[in-house]
């Protein structure tokens, strides 16, 4: 194993670098603009259009690796955030701020994307699994310690954002002189979104809100902080505290959730993240040990969403669909992402600070009236329900094709860009040619689709565990 994980170093350490240079920039720029009296509003839109960027990035920087390579397409990225973060240094107008972000968005998924496909392309199956687990806890390892360096720059300068273009700049490095071949990558093709929004309703719409909860909190739980009278270094570790127990919090739910019910979870989640919201509306000061350690419990509870929602979506799509699966829950808590902290940082400007923390309440508010375990019937279960529990990083911090990594797709068999058939023809046309005039036994399939068929009494799909 570490054999395997070694001969992929260059690119987690591209990662690492990568993912330090976003965490201190985001947590930076919403205490810089806070301490300088600039509206949540504009915190807010700054940190809606970098997700905006990742999210419609995506397709240019297909075509620019298609047609330059993977290591020319990093560089070019790489040098695009580098020079939109020293850019910001020269220019005060917040207009063209909004336009540089959404820049920098577009080049780092571009980024994400050549690392990604890398380590997909030269992965076995057998060791999908490990691959995927060393690069979620590079990802978030380099959010941490992005978080944690502002401590390292006691003034509101710019010092920071250097230190953000010198990380930026130093993840060109590894990947710049690895000895590793290019990996192809297929061109893409349109994706049936409709039939993964009958499949999965409730899914999306946990994504959606799981979203929302993860961009207002990157562009504004360090607003929060400062409001409520942290120090910079305060505020930084505040932060980061919430991304290390979310993390950790990855494989304990993880194993709680291939055992139990996972629409229970996620109902058991939201209530959880309701009910700690509500001490944190305002009532009284709060010491900084009481802060940190809901901001703990925060974080174990809004960074599980996204993997519990994308396990009960895997649950009930068709194994060879997967593939497609990921990428529309990918665009769904993008989505999610853009409108968060627009929509928390108009509250928090014409309300106040605590209702960023209101906002929460009702994001959990929401899913546990939109999510109940009775609503789900069973109908669409897929043959390997309950699929296992993959600890997968915040999405947003990476791009669409990490979905490749993850061990429950295959991607040698997938058929997401196929059409989908609803309307199969009979049973009886169904029946090989060599089976003919031998007595037809129904599929268990058939048992679950063919309510229609005349004659045929539908049976109740019996629930599985963790549907």
């Amino acid at each position: 194993m570490l054999s395997s994980v070694g001969a992929f170093s260059s690119l987690y350490f591209a990662t690492l670098m990568l993912l330090m240079s976003s965490g201190l920039f985001n947590t930076f720029m919403g205490v810089r603009l806070t301490a300088i009296s600039v509206s949540e509003v504009w915190v807010g839109g700054l940190i809606a259009v970098y997700y905006l960027g990742l999210v419609f990035g995506a397709r240019v920087g297909h075509r620019l690796i298609m047609r330059v390579g993977h290591i020319r397409a990093y560089a070019a990225s790489a040098a695009i955030v580098t020079i939109c973060v020293l850019a910001q240094i020269l220019i005060d107008t917040m207009y063209i701020w909004l336009v540089l972000r959404f820049l920098a968005g577009a080049a780092m998924v571009v980024q994400f994307m050549g690392i990604e496909s890398w380590l997909n392309e030269q992965t076995d199956n057998s060791q999908r699994g490990t691959i995927f687990a060393f690069y979620m806890v590079f990802s978030s390892l380099g959010t941490v310690l992005g978080q944690l360096s502002l401590t390292l720059f006691p003034h509101l300068n710019f010092e920071p954002l250097v230190f953000v273009a010198i990380c930026s700049a130093f993840s060109l490095v590894p990947v710049a002189i690895t000895r590793r071949s290019h990996p192809p990558l297929q061109v893409p093709a349109p994706i049936n979104a409709r039939y993964y929004v009958d499949r999965v309703p409730m899914s999306m719409m946990v994504l959606l809100i799981a979203g929302m909860l993860t961009g207002a909190f990157y562009g504004l739980a360090p607003v929060y902080a400062v409001r409520v009278h942290l120090s910079n270094e305060q505020a930084a570790l505040f932060v980061a505290v919430s991304v290390a127990a979310g993390v950790l919090a990855q494989w304990p739910v993880g194993w709680l959730a291939d055992r139990v019910s996972r629409v229970l979870l996620i109902r058991i989640n939201a209530a959880c993240l309701l009910a700690l919201a509500i001490p944190l509306w305002g009532w009284f000061e709060a010491p900084f040990w009481f802060l940190l350690t809901f901001s703990a419990l925060f974080g174990i509870l809004q960074f599980t969403l996204y993997p519990l929602g994308a396990a009960f979506a895997n649950d009930n799509v068709d194994p060879e669909r997967r593939v497609g699966l990921s990428a529309i829950l990918y665009m769904v808590y993008g989505l999610g992402a853009c409108l968060g902290p627009l929509l928390a940082g108009l509250l928090m400007s014409y309300i106040g600070s605590n209702l960023y923390y209101i906002f929460v309440a009702l994001c959990g508010l929401s899913l546990v009236l939109l999510v109940r375990p009775q609503k789900v019937l069973g109908d669409h279960l897929s043959q390997d329900a309950p699929t296992t529990f993959v600890p997968m990083p915040d999405s947003l911090q990476s791009s669409a094709a990490a979905v490749a990594l993850d061990p429950r797709v295959d991607i040698t068999s997938d058929v997401s860009h196929d059409p989908v058939f609803e309307d199969l023809p009979p049973v009886e046309e169904r029946v090989p040619a060599a089976a003919e005039g031998a007595p037809v036994e129904p599929a268990a399939s058939d048992s679950l689709d063919g309510a229609g068929l005349e004659g045929d009494k539908p049976q109740e799909p019996a629930l599985r565990s963790g549907t």
